[in-house]
């Protein structure tokens, strides 16, 4: 092969990987996003996990918490309805189950107590006749409404008051937290109200959300921003280990992986 017959043969193998990257990254639906939010957990079972964010500029990725201790659901994880397409190997989420969602979700709007929060996130300053309905089948299933604008009927039967201070004995988890996006399809009995919010303690596991401190919430809440399409994401290590590449998520560290 001459010289300038093997330059233009590695000039288009040169531009075949590259276009094969780019659309490999454009087929993820949050090939945009440019923050990232991390739970990954020991395995399915698990009722806790780590908790990581990056940032993205260009094609790479950029630690910018780093790992600390959350819990989730108190029976673990299960496959969720977010961004990626279906998986097998696993359990999947449903309404009640205890576990957490599993994939890659949007994050909505923040939540909270106060009338005003530090975020650049859109903020809900939640009134005592706000509820998220977890009622499946109902018209206003896993949606954040206000009693008083639905209507009482709306939201009967739903066992998540999002003021839990002043329905659940002063209850503080839901003074500050975050939307994550799971089913935002309502599928029916898929699973509904799920949240980052504070804990109650190091030990107490959720009903399928994910809880920290509240030095770690008010992190997050500060560095999120709507126009980096923030995502968040929870997997076992080993499954996220298996989809990371294709999915154009971080590298962790060795020394994090083996944990």
């Amino acid at each position: 092969m001459t010289v300038r017959r093997q330059t233009v043969v590695l000039w288009t193998l040169a531009v075949t990987l590259a276009g094969a990257v780019h659309a490999g990254s454009a087929a993820t639906p949050w090939h945009d996003a440019r923050q990232l939010v991390l739970v990954t957990t020991a395995d399915w079972n698990a009722n806790h996990g780590e908790l990581r964010a990056f940032e993205r500029s260009g094609d790479g990725w950029k630690e910018v918490v780093a790992p600390a201790p959350v819990t989730i659901g108190k029976n673990g994880a299960g496959w969720g309805l977010g961004l990626n397409a279906p998986q097998t190997g696993g359990p999947v989420k449903r309404e009640g189950d205890n576990r957490s969602p599993a994939g890659v979700f949007r994050i909505g709007e923040a939540f909270g107590y106060a009338a005003q929060a530090a975020t650049a996130l859109p903020y809900r300053a939640l009134s005592a006749t706000d509820w998220c309905m977890d009622v499946s089948g109902t018209a206003q299933y896993n949606r954040i409404v206000d009693a008083n604008v639905v209507g009482a009927d709306a939201v009967k039967g739903s066992s998540e008051p999002m003021r839990r201070d002043l329905h659940a004995n002063g209850d503080q988890r839901y003074r500050l937290g975050f939307v994550i996006e799971h089913n935002a399809q309502a599928a029916p009995q898929g699973g509904s109200c799920i949240f980052a919010h504070l804990w109650k303690s190091p030990a107490d596991a959720t009903a399928g959300c994910t809880a920290m401190t509240p030095a770690l919430m008010q992190k997050l809440l500060a560095w999120l921003k709507p126009q980096d399409h923030p995502v968040f994401v929870l997997l076992p290590r080993a499954e996220y280990e298996r989809l990371r590449a294709p999915w154009q998520l971080p590298a962790l560290a060795a020394a994090d992986v083996a944990r």
